[in-house]
């Protein structure tokens, strides 16, 4: 009797171990299932994101204000991806895809990822404004004592005029569109081999809303397009201003 009281010990003894061995087994597969689904998970949202390379395709509509001015901006067209998020900022960068003025897409990444040396974009800065004249206001007072005066001929009627040695301005050039008028397109271009690595080597500064500054800097293969360049970027800012 004392025998089979040990020998039945022994067995409920071994029942239990091994189902507890059982158990912890099962937990452990679960916890390895779990753990791959979550591997899997976030490798493809990890590698979503290596292929977009920092851009976004979505086309949520982020508003944001610079001063007294409220932009409200789809987060495709924000350069950085700190910045895609409502709220205050002093400046705000964004890159549209020219000639159709749009936000990265699936369709246009090579261009955005500049494959096969395609300059499509405009890389666009609102800020708040701190000079009382933008860029064509500052030729007369400014920027014609600047340059040498006999210019050279450019596309569609613009005027190239290097910067004098004293000027400051090493390595640029002005261009001139309407010159005579109230309001002639003004630009500043990096020149000789900066321009060439540059994907945007021409700058350019309008005032708009109630206190901003627009920079926007263009491909030098756009500059010919000036005047449709220029009407473009008013309207496409006064767009997203939402005052």
């Amino acid at each position: 009797m004392h025998e089979q009281t040990i020998q039945s010990l022994a067995d409920d003894g071994y029942i239990t171990t091994r189902s507890t061995f059982m158990r912890k087994l099962f937990i452990t597969l679960l916890l390895l299932v779990m753990f791959a689904g979550v591997i899997s998970i976030a490798g493809k949202h990890i590698g979503r994101e290596i292929a977009m390379a920092g851009h976004t395709d979505s086309r949520v509509v982020h508003e944001i204000v610079i001063g007294n001015d409220v932009l409200a901006v789809p987060a495709n067209m924000i350069r950085f991806d700190s910045a895609r998020r409502d709220g205050t900022t002093n400046r705000l960068d964004l890159y549209l895809h020219w000639p159709d003025m749009a936000g990265y897409s699936n369709e246009t990444r090579d261009e955005f990822n500049h494959l096969n040396g395609s300059k499509k974009l405009l890389f666009l800065s609102f800020e708040q404004r701190i000079m009382s004249r933008d860029m064509s206001g500052r030729y007369e007072p400014i920027y014609r004592s600047l340059v040498e005066n006999e210019g050279r001929p450019g596309p569609n009627g613009l005027t190239v005029h290097p910067f004098t040695e004293q000027s400051g301005y090493v390595d640029e050039v002005l261009i001139v569109g309407g010159n005579g008028t109230s309001r002639p397109f003004v630009a500043r271009c990096l020149a000789g081999e900066q321009a060439k690595q540059s994907l945007a080597p021409c700058e350019r500064d309008i005032h708009v809303g109630n206190g901003l500054n627009l920079v926007y800097r263009m491909p030098a293969e756009l500059a010919g397009s000036w005047q449709e360049l220029d009407a473009a970027i008013r309207k496409f800012a006064g767009s997203v201003i939402q005052n």
